[in-house]
């Protein structure tokens, strides 16, 4: 594998390589595809609800990254679509603040049709206040998973909603 200009390995000189350019012709395979190119750092929306607006938990979706300390989960090829669809809100946020209101909002009335797409909830009763929390995470680095035990190393990015 050789480096390009742009920074990527290129497969030319490869058994790969040699197997892309026989069926090349045929145009049924090609380099595009959704994770072309795989990112080192995660966005992720992480909700936080509570009882007094004062003091706040995480609701853990099943399936994403949330508590750093959890490990990541294995679902291919389950594909949790609220889990998925939180993953794409994260990378432009903006776009999708109007499903994420909504998201809220029946968070807080309590609807079982939604709370269902959850893991269990974080307070005894409903909660009576929401938001959703920006960050920014990684993977730890070997020594920093043996030292602290984290799987991921998160930063605090801003509040997407009131707080």
């Amino acid at each position: 594998m050789e480096l390009t200009a742009r920074g990527t390995t290129s497969l030319r000189g490869t058994w790969a390589g040699t197997a892309l350019q026989w069926v090349a012709p045929f145009r049924a395979v090609n380099g595009y595809g959704l994770f072309r190119v795989m990112t080192t750092s995660r966005p992720e929306i992480v909700l936080e609800v509570s009882a007094d607006g004062q003091s706040w938990r995480e609701y853990e979706f099943r399936w994403k990254a949330g508590d750093p300390m959890r490990r990541p989960r294995f679902v291919e090829p389950h594909m949790p679509r609220l889990d998925w669809q939180m993953w794409f809100a994260a990378l432009d946020p903006g776009s999708a603040q109007y499903w994420l209101d909504r998201l809220v909002q029946r968070i807080l009335a309590g609807e079982p049709a939604v709370t269902r797409l959850l893991g269990p909830s974080p307070l005894p009763d409903r909660p009576r206040f929401a938001r959703l929390a920006y960050y920014d995470y990684r993977f730890t680095t070997p020594a920093e998973r043996a030292a602290t035990g984290a799987w991921w190393r998160r930063t605090f990015v801003a509040y997407l909603t009131p707080n």
